[in-house]
């Protein structure tokens, strides 16, 4: 019942997370602020909450307040509150406002619908200077305030804007700060025998130790599903093989993948050792932590022994195929778009050899076997190519630019154009000259990015290897208003 009451009042709210705790003198507090915006006139300025925690827990300051907060500051300033954008368990550090999930959708599509950007300190908005550059170039293209409830940050004025690069500055510091003491943290703990910081390795959990120090224990159940998959591999049995009965059996989730189980088959943390990530050539591995003596530092008991590990690694080594550069973009073209029209699966380019010479097929990565291969790849990529010019070749490119609200207060001016907003404008040319200049990857590009799906059937034809290969372009009812190229406004630069 008591569930049922939070989540109706945080329905009510609107704007904010269902399930999120809400006092009942804060949900006071939070419909006498709304009842004194309802009050402003209609002309009053539109602020937009931002509202950020790095970590949510029962510890860090409390997302609520903060919004609350940010409401008393913007009755202070005479604002409407138009909308609060949260973003929890975000770091300022790794991701900068306009690509954070919340306010990053108002940044990017939602800038006429507010006036001022609202937030409660500066580091909660960015934690270093050239984020920060950004943004008050932003807000200056845009005709954006940024205002800070516990900083003298106001762009309004002569004194805000000198000070938000100083306070900017200080949140840097503070940042660098934080990052050398997590990496001293983590020098000291990797040398430990006790586990006093981050995930264990798959395989292990932790538990209070005698001496009252968190230890690693073995996961019964994952370590069953380690030695199994060890017996499997050695037996001769393929990794997909592998992955389907441990989702059939339970033993690890629905969304395992070949990839990971490799991952956690190789990780020499089931040795009992202290690991850590090594990223080589986009290859992501864990190694051994060594001691100053150049030893492994023993943290758990151990899943495999040293020879059971190794004769792991043999068959796996034995088994992997050494893959073909990679090209740019990868090896299939149209990716995401050409699906198949039975199960909908995605159409994947696959080589093969024979005899010395290479061939290149196309399959499906969810058909049984792939389905019926598709040769000459080349091929298909041009007929859909020309299926797309057919469609959408003709219409006129069109370019969404940001247009500032009209000052003119006649009874001749249309009233939209008294508020800002997103304008299309024709760029004077045509999808067909657009993608014939940038040839195929401009039209793999704005093809993938509108949603357009080409399914592909194939049919098999007696006598002949090669099945017959019809095609059915796909576009969305609004493909006209998604193809509208809307311009990066935090591209680097700007």
């Amino acid at each position: 019942m008591a569930t049922t009451i939070k989540r109706a009042r945080a329905a009510a709210r609107g704007a904010h997370d269902v399930g999120v705790e809400w006092a009942p003198a804060d949900l006071a507090l939070l419909e006498e602020l709304k009842k004194a915006e309802a009050l402003l006139p209609e002309d009053a300025p539109r602020a937009l909450l931002s509202v950020r925690l790095s970590v949510f827990t029962d510890d860090t300051t409390s997302h609520v307040r903060q919004e609350l907060d940010l409401r008393l500051h913007a009755r202070e300033k005479g604002y409407r509150v138009v909308g609060v954008a949260s973003d929890l368990n975000v770091s300022a550090t790794k991701v900068p406002p306009w690509k954070r999930k919340s306010l990053g959708e108002w940044l990017n599509d939602r800038a006429p619908e507010f006036d001022a950007l609202l937030f409660w300190k500066l580091d909660r908005l960015i934690r270093n200077m050239s984020d920060l550059s950004v943004m008050i170039q932003w807000a200056e293209r845009y005709g954006k305030n940024l205002v800070s409830k516990n900083d003298p940050i106001d762009l309004s004025t002569a004194l805000g804007t000198f000070l938000v690069t100083v306070i900017g500055g200080i949140a840097e510091i503070e940042a660098r700060n934080t990052s050398t003491r997590v990496k001293s943290l983590w020098e000291y703990t990797k040398a430990q025998d006790a586990w006093l910081v981050g995930k264990p390795a798959y395989g292990y959990v932790t538990e209070e130790g005698r001496d009252g120090r968190p230890r690693l224990a073995v996961d019964p159940d994952a370590r069953t599903a380690l030695r199994w998959a060890r017996r499997m591999a050695l037996r001769g049995r393929s990794a997909r093989f592998m992955v389907r009965c441990m989702i059939r059996s339970g033993l690890m989730g629905e969304g395992l993948t070949t990839t990971t189980l490799l991952r956690r088959l190789r990780n020499p943390a089931t040795l009992g050792y202290r690991t850590e990530e090594h990223k080589n050539g986009g290859v992501r591995r864990s190694r051994l932590v060594l001691d100053r003596r150049g030893k492994p530092i023993p943290v758990a008991p151990q899943i495999f022994t040293q020879e059971e590990f190794d004769s792991l690694q043999a068959v796996l080594d034995a088994r992997s195929r050494k893959q073909p550069t990679r090209r740019p973009g990868g090896a299939t073209r149209f990716l995401g778009v050409i699906v198949c029209a039975d199960c909908k699966g995605h159409m994947l380019v696959k080589k093969t050899s024979n005899k010395g010479r290479s061939y290149s097929y196309m399959r499906c990565t969810a058909c049984r076997s792939g389905g019926l291969g598709i040769p000459a790849p080349d091929a298909l990529y041009l007929a859909v190519s020309q299926r797309l010019l057919k469609a959408l070749g003709s219409f006129p490119v069109q370019v969404r630019e940001y247009t500032g609200a009209s000052r003119a207060r006649s009874d001749a001016v249309d009233p939209a154009t008294l508020q800002d907003r997103w304008e299309n404008v024709h760029n004077g040319e045509t999808w067909r000259e657009r993608w014939e200049s940038g040839g195929l990857q401009a039209l793999e590009e704005d093809t993938r990015r509108v949603g357009i799906k080409c399914e592909v059937t194939r049919t098999k034809v007696e006598g002949q290897r090669a099945p017959d290969v019809s095609l059915r372009i796909l576009l969305p009812k609004d493909a006209r208003d998604r193809l509208v190229i809307k311009q990066d406004a935090f591209t680097t630069g700007l």
